[in-house]
């Protein structure tokens, strides 16, 4: 009794386990709504070829007759002939017409779904990435979308041949041999248990495959990205070693799944062929008899040739379905992700402007965190600059990712002119921010487009002044082909202090209300640093800008200077006012200063 309710049990969950696999593909229906033109189409050409196909035998099923009987005229085997290359014909150009409509249907999908993913990607929140791989990020977009154009291409042709031939087939074969069918048919209800039994594990085990790809793509991609990193360390073989490990697995997970389908598709031709031998013990006979024509023999074995395909046909579909639903349930991960960080549902009809004020900014990157940032308070004044200064882990990189709301701060904590900065649109709010990050990235493509990037439409004089105002246009002579230079992945050709001053050009070139700087001048030396600043303040004068800096001589040009220590306000003031009192700021500054004399 136990073994029996074991067995229902398991029985019950495998069957949740299928239906909730099969409704990860409410993510189809919209896509499917928008080409159903192209699936009616299909559908139509697909039964006229399934029509043709059904007739064909009963042309055979004549002609054989015919010829049995030893008296026939040429004329009348000719037009059964032409008849029948006259529905091949046919079936050809509609199978042409379902092949065009449904598989162009379904890359449409994929096309529809991978611009889907990649919008959804631009607007997820960091804390998204801080939990997703690059590299199964990018499985999703390749391995798991060809899972979905599958499923919703040829898994349907493979489904609504096997539904309609089979039922076609059975009905033509038991109106007119009902006998004979009836025997011929036995092995037909176990392949269908085999389809079923099959498409749960291959299911199952086609998404563990689907996982291993994505970590050994990851495993790949950060290999490549940290290439320098491994060189440095002379750790080839740790990581090959890494590289071989991973590859195994998704070797294993692979075999694992073949093992299975590999033993699907010959047990089910053995059993349909058994339909065959049925058919010659049962038929043959009859023929022998004289109770069944030659003629009808030879189309009952078409009939069930034919049926073999649709059987086979349900076991693709299940098969392709499976891995259709494993891949879109991986999809749907990204897609249903909701953003953290999200434009209010009636944003303010301008673009950001005024003062930055920040009052009692406390900030933890979790609930259950300790606080980064606690009760900071401060003001910039419009047209202004503010410089930031603290230890390394102070939580400066923090506190001014909160004002283009790459994180989110607590509501009524920062404002800019006197509303809320949750209140602006959030692209209008971005857009009105140039902010050049701590960690410099570039494209993999020229200077010059890589410093148009914000304003693609920027004139070759333009692009030349942001350039001169960061320094970068002084060593145009060291690169083989001047602007158009390729940088690499990441500007892995250029020098850090290049790369900080490509940045910076790229964020003058926007010429907008607010410029943040993160200790974006980490890589140039001090001298070159001062020079950019005071080109800098003077090009945008009227303009606010915020600097985060370690050297002094870089903050010595603000209006205000803030010093930040464990996430508190240590110091604020002026520079002539914090160098006159006993601080971590004048401490700084007299330490530099020495380096500076020694230098």
């Amino acid at each position: 009794m136990c073994k029996h309710l074991s067995l229902l049990s398991s029985y019950d969950s495998e069957l949740h386990w299928s239906l909730d696999l099969l409704k990860e593909f409410r993510t189809l229906i919209p896509l499917a709504r928008k080409y159903r033109m192209h699936y009616i189409l299909g559908v139509l050409c697909l039964v006229v070829t399934n029509i043709g196909e059904l007739y064909i035998p009963q042309l055979i099923r004549q002609s054989v007759d015919t010829i049995s009987l030893g008296i026939f005229e040429l004329r009348d085997i000719g037009i059964l002939v032409l008849a029948i290359v006259g529905i091949a014909a046919v079936v050809a150009s509609a199978r042409f017409g379902w092949r065009y409509f449904i598989q162009g249907a379904s890359r449409n999908i994929e096309y529809d779904m991978r611009e889907m993913i990649f919008d959804q990607l631009l607007v997820l929140s960091p804390s998204f990435y801080a939990k997703m791989k690059t590299g199964d990020i990018m499985a999703r977009f390749t391995n798991d979308m060809h899972a979905v154009r599958m499923a919703s291409g040829i898994a349907l042709v493979a489904l609504l041949d096997g539904i309609f031939l089979t039922l076609a087939i059975l009905i033509i074969l038991f109106t007119s041999y009902p006998l004979l069918a009836l025997y011929t048919v036995i092995p037909l209800p176990l392949i269908t248990l085999i389809i079923l039994l099959a498409g749960k594990v291959i299911g199952r085990r086609f998404k563990r495959v689907q996982e291993g790809f994505s970590r050994l793509s990851e495993r790949v991609r950060e290999t490549v990205s940290g290439i320098r990193v491994v060189k440095s360390f002379v750790k080839e073989s740790y990581v090959e070693k890494l590289f071989k490990e991973q590859n195994a697995h998704y070797k294993k997970l692979n075999m694992d799944l073949i093992k299975v389908w590999g033993l699907f598709f010959p047990l089910v031709t053995f059993i349909s062929g058994l339909t065959i031998l049925l058919l010659f013990i049962f038929g043959g006979s009859q023929v022998i008899e004289g109770t069944l024509t030659p003629g009808s023999f030879v189309a009952f074995m078409s009939y069930l040739t034919m049926l073999r395909w649709p059987v086979l046909g349900m076991g693709f579909t299940i098969n392709i379905l499976q891995r259709g639903a494993a891949s879109l349930s991986r999809i749907n991960v990204i897609l249903d992700e909701r953003p953290d960080i999200t434009s209010p549902e009636k944003p303010l009809p301008r673009a950001p402007s005024g003062s930055i004020r920040a009052e009692g900014v406390t900030f933890a990157y979790s609930e259950d965190a300790e606080p980064v940032l606690t009760d900071i308070s401060f003001t910039v004044d419009a047209g202004t600059t503010l410089g930031i200064l603290g230890r390394t882990g102070s939580g400066k990189s923090t506190l001014i990712k909160l004002i283009p709301r790459l994180l989110d701060p607590p509501p009524r904590t920062i404002c800019i002119g006197d509303r809320d900065i949750r209140d602006y649109d959030l692209l209008r709010l971005r857009k009105s921010i140039a902010m050049i990050p701590q960690d410099t990235f570039l494209f993999s493509d020229s200077i010059k487009e890589n410093i148009a990037f914000g304003k693609p439409d920027a004139s070759d004089e333009e692009i030349r002044l942001a350039a001169d105002l960061s320094t970068i246009s002084r060593e145009l002579y060291q690169f083989p082909h001047g602007w158009d230079t390729i940088v690499g992945e990441r500007g892995v050709t250029l020098s850090g202090g290049q790369k900080q001053r490509v940045a910076i050009s790229r964020a003058l070139l926007l010429d907008v209300e607010y410029l943040i700087m993160d200790d974006a001048m980490s890589a140039v030396d001090s001298e070159t640093e001062e020079a950019i600043l005071q080109a800098v303040i003077q090009k945008r004068t009227g303009k606010t800008n915020i600097f985060v800096s370690h050297r002094v001589s870089a903050l010595q040009h603000a209006h205000r200077i803030l010093v930040l220590d464990k996430g508190r306000i240590i110091q604020y003031g002026s520079h002539q006012e914090l160098v006159t009192c006993d601080g971590f700021y004048r401490e700084i500054y007299l330490l530099q200063q020495a380096e500076r004399r020694r230098a």
